[in-house]
């Protein structure tokens, strides 16, 4: 079993930057692939990047390449969403979510586990 839990969302100007944190529970998070998925009002989620689980490897999505950085702390079971250059259209609840499989994957249906998320808000 992993809990997680997102924390550092809020609100910020267009063109700011905001760091969100995902710490995990348990012992096996170093295997985990660990994603990173938004819902913004009125649309479906999405997918938005997620980390392999020694670190080595990122995927992004399109909205988010160039923007947004993922990394991972295994020492301290989190994993981080460095998030630049924030636009209104990256207003979301962000979540992130653990892989037991090979991963790493933009399929929300291949987590296993899910944290509560964490709002940000884009103002113009």
């Amino acid at each position: 079993q992993v809990q997680l839990v997102e924390s550092g969302g809020g609100s910020v100007q267009a063109g700011g930057s905001l760091r969100l944190s995902c710490a995990a529970s348990g012992r096996t998070f170093s295997s985990y692939a660990m994603g990173w998925f938004r819902r913004a009002p009125r649309k479906e989620r999405e997918f938005v990047g997620v980390i392999k689980w020694n670190g080595g490897t990122t995927y992004y999505a399109d909205s988010a390449r160039g923007r947004f950085t993922i990394s991972r702390d295994n020492a301290k079971n989190t994993v981080y969403l460095q998030m630049n250059s924030l636009k209104p259209e990256d207003t979301a609840v962000y979540y992130c979510a653990a892989d037991s499989t090979a991963g790493p994957t933009g399929r929300a249906n291949d987590y296993d586990y899910w944290g509560q998320g964490t709002q940000v808000t884009v103002s113009q």
